[in-house]
């Protein structure tokens, strides 16, 4: 399968997704978010992928929707729907939310409005240190989508939130770093090889928990102690019948690398 502005490469057991309109800094034009959309669907049941990577080509992550086409009223990516269940944007949140996989966000250079809050929705963000990040919005008298209100102040803090927003601005990846938007920052010569090692570091771990401790992280906030516990309890017992767990004690105690089959 392919798509006119999305690319896909499977590798190793990672899913490279990456963002292709590089002329227009993959800006999200035409049919774009329902390639999207698509792609992300095609990766969340594919049993060879692990471990899901969005990036962008050339120069830019993304800079949000494009300013030109909707200047001229001629972009076709929104649904005729009013349904945000409907609406390519929230879908595609959704499907990274609801992956049981790991979503990493590399951030190879400009992530601007519902580009940053892609990246935003993923799970993990590694960043090129050319990277730069700005909830543009306001700047362009529109309001935050990509679920950026939601994402946003659960990363950096209801009051640093505010203040990106209402401000529209452009921080660099040193800045983005020290406030908790990304993970860890690469020089942009080795960025490639470091984000495809970093995401095999966790592409042979064990696929069960992995998928679970997704799950059960996203429900910090509204779990108490005594439901984390019983999550993690349950979650334990679903390990134990595993054969993954037989694999994983076994190369220990043969001290070697383990090698899971997600079963």
């Amino acid at each position: 399968m392919s798509w006119e502005h999305v690319l896909l490469n499977v590798t190793d057991n990672i899913a490279f997704i990456t963002l292709n309109r590089p002329e227009r800094m993959n800006a999200f034009g035409g049919m774009m978010r329902q390639e999207i959309v698509e792609v992300l669907e095609s990766v969340a049941v594919d049993k060879d992928v692990r471990v899901v990577v969005i990036t962008g080509a050339g120069k830019a992550f993304c800079t949000g929707g494009d300013v030109g086409e909707f200047g001229a009223g001629a972009t076709k990516a929104l649904a005729p729907t009013v349904s945000s269940e409907r609406h390519a944007m929230c879908k595609a949140v959704l499907s990274i939310n609801r992956m049981e996989k790991p979503v990493i966000a590399a951030v190879n250079g400009i992530a601007a409005g519902g580009g940053c809050n892609l990246a935003l929705a993923c799970d993990i963000r590694l960043a090129s240190d050319k990277a730069r990040f700005s909830q543009i919005f306001t700047k362009r008298g529109v309001h935050p989508d990509w679920g950026g209100v939601y994402f946003l102040p659960r990363l950096v803090g209801y009051s640093k939130a505010c203040e990106l927003i209402f401000s529209a601005e452009i921080i660099d990846a040193a800045e983005a770093f020290r406030i908790g938007l990304v993970n860890k920052v690469f020089p942009h010569e080795e960025f490639e090889s470091s984000v495809k090692q970093f995401a095999m570091r966790i592409a042979k771990n064990a696929p069960i928990p992995i998928a679970f401790a997704k799950r059960g992280l996203q429900n910090f906030q509204q779990w108490n102690l005594a439901q984390a516990l019983d999550y993690e309890s349950y979650v334990l017992e679903v390990c134990m019948k595993s054969n993954d767990i037989v694999e994983g004690f076994g190369a220990f105690l043969e001290k070697r690398e383990p090698n899971f089959k997600g079963n």
